[in-house]
């Protein structure tokens, strides 16, 4: 499980520098008057991220199945994440 843990928290950490680069991106754009991601982009990325570091606060907190519940959350979400802004 330490393992498993490990690596989610690496996800979640890299969803959390991707959603403030997005935002960042998103305010240099608008200063400067030159397309960079939406507002509705900017969102997605916080919410994930919140939504991936509070699993991993959760999974951290746990142990057995939820505690795997918890990594299995936070992959799921950053895949879907990956897929709907960065893929599709």
């Amino acid at each position: 499980m330490r393992v498993v843990r490990g690596l989610s928290g690496m996800v979640a950490g890299g969803t959390l520098v991707l959603a403030a680069t997005v935002f960042g991106a998103a305010i240099i754009g608008a200063r400067r008057g030159f397309p960079g991601p939406g507002w509705v982009d900017v969102t997605w990325h916080v919410t994930a991220a919140l939504a991936v570091v509070a699993a991993q606060i959760y999974a951290d907190k746990r142990q057995g199945f939820a505690a795997f519940f918890g990594c299995a959350v936070v992959f799921g979400i950053a895949g879907y994440l990956l897929w709907a802004q960065w893929w599709n």
